[in-house]
Formats: C-alpha cells, structure tokens, sequence
C-alpha cells in the first residue's frame, strides 16, 4: 500500500516537473512572463527531479545554466539514494 502510494507521488511529480519545464520553455520563447527558478528547484526538492531533469534534456531548456547542471542531478541523485535506503529498510 505504502509502496503504491510513494510510486504514484513520485510519478505524479515526475509529470509536473517535465510540464513545468515545458511550460517555462514554452514562455522563454514566446517572451513571456517565467516561472521562477524557485519554483523549479522546488518541484524537483518534492520528488519531481526525474522530470526536472528529462525536461532539461528533451527541450534543451536550462542546461546553460550550472546550477541546474549541477543541482538538478545531484537532487536526484540525493532521492535515488533516499528510496533504495528506505525500500531496503521496509523490507
């Protein structure tokens, strides 16, 4: 049940982190209001850097920027870490 739970939310926020991305593309280009780094490291903070990270990749948004470079992955790296050590201590 738990398992099921943290997949969906994880899941969830990987759908929010690309769309997010893709949102904040979509803007830059059209020179529209952005939406803030802030909020981007936050959705990736929640559980969303799987999608953060894809959304970087796929529409090349942000990879000039190091601190995403950089950040981003270590995030999820970070969470990657924190699941498998809280999988192997529920099991």
């Amino acid at each position: 049940m738990l398992l099921n739970l943290c997949i969906a939310y994880f899941g969830l926020m990987t759908a929010l982190g690309i769309h997010i991305m893709a949102l904040d593309k979509r803007r830059a280009v059209r020179g529209k209001r952005r939406i803030p780094e802030r909020t981007l490291f936050l959705i990736a903070a929640l559980g969303g850097s799987l999608g953060v990270l894809l959304g970087m990749k796929l529409m090349r948004h942000k990879t000039r920027h190091k601190k995403f470079v950089i950040l981003i992955p270590l995030i999820l790296a970070l969470q990657t870490i924190l699941a498998a050590y809280a999988a192997l201590r529920l099991s």
